[in-house]
């Protein structure tokens, strides 16, 4: 089942790439072997970045469903009477009750639907058990950034749906976590962009190598395909890698004070330090979705604003954290 696996990545590589030896995702890949020829619903959990959409196609491609139709739905978008009638106009068949099998319908991004919406997913779904002797009609793929569980405890996702959605949960390791993989994935990023745009394909120094290791990889693989087609366009990997330096995480500094600086100093120079590093962390991880992050921060949007207003961070450093040029 493994060399499947590793084969129907292949047939996924336009959404982006998920691959690699460490032990982390090797076990998601046992995973998605047994369950990809089931129906049973599943829920992928991972920051952003790590490669969710790619798994839901590769699960939808492993299936007894791949020559149906893959229906992904962004529910960050979607208001509760378009959600029905996109699912319904999209998937077919759906005259009272679904005839057979009519494929996938992947929810990108479930934890953003509002409570109304929830509602309406969950009487959809019901009233598919009840018509199709307890069998929903389609195989139903859902993705999540955030810990649903948790959603459920603050009142902002409603247990009845989470129990639909989660026939397995498969939690997607962010790359800091598979580290031995970096080195071989920036690799198989710099042929592609390589080969995309017609040059030979750069070769990394054993330095530069090093610094892909140390880095914290907040956007996960799609910050580090970004940076690959960053280093083949400029054709100097160092000039491309040396944004890298600039963003290190802040965790990861000392605090230089003097030496008779009193414990209160301290404390408030290191909250200062971690708070702006986890701002800069939900503003990278969320794309620069200030509405996002401050959820994500469990703060105020107008308290965000007015924290990232006091942040000692120029403008051309929040451009590159925005992914502008």
């Amino acid at each position: 089942m493994a060399t499947q696996v590793n084969r129907a990545f292949e047939l996924v590589t336009e959404a982006g790439f998920v691959y690699g030896r460490s032990e982390a995702i090797l076990a998601v890949n046992s995973i998605v072997g047994e369950i990809s020829r089931t129906e049973i619903p599943v829920l992928l959990q991972g920051e952003s970045g790590t490669g969710k959409e790619v798994y839901g196609r590769l699960i939808h491609q492993l299936s007894a469903m791949r020559d149906l139709p893959l229906v992904k739905l962004s529910c960050t978008v979607l208001e509760p009477g378009d959600l029905l009638s996109r699912a319904k106009t999209s998937l077919g068949k759906w005259n009272g009750e679904l005839l057979g099998s009519s494929g996938t319908l992947f929810l990108d991004g479930i934890d953003e639907l509002g409570l109304d919406c929830q509602r309406v997913l969950l009487a959809m779904l019901q009233e598919q058990e009840m018509t199709s002797g307890g069998r929903m009609g389609f195989r139903l793929i859902s993705t999540t950034t955030r810990n649903v569980d948790r959603e459920i405890a603050l009142g902002r996702f409603r247990r009845e749906l989470y129990f639909r959605i989660n026939g397995v949960c498969i939690k997607l390791p962010p790359l800091r976590e598979r580290k031995e993989d970096i080195a071989a994935l920036a690799e198989y990023f710099l042929e592609k962009h390589a080969v995309e745009a017609g040059k030979r394909t750069p070769e990394l120094s054993q330095e530069e190598v090093e610094l892909l290791l140390t880095h914290d990889w907040p956007g996960n693989i799609r910050e580090l395909g970004n940076l690959a087609r960053k280093v083949v366009a400029l054709g100097q990997a160092r000039v491309a890698m040396s944004e890298l330096k600039r963003v290190a995480p802040a965790h990861g500094k000392t605090i230089e004070l003097a030496r008779n600086e009193s414990l209160k100093v301290v404390a408030k120079e290191a909250a200062r330090v971690a708070e702006r590093d986890l701002i800069l962390r939900a503003l990278e991880r969320t794309h620069w979705n200030r509405k996002q992050a401050a959820r994500d921060l469990q703060v105020s949007y107008k308290a965000l604003l007015y924290k990232i207003k006091q942040m000692d961070v120029d403008g051309d450093q929040f451009k590159r954290l925005r992914g502008e040029e």
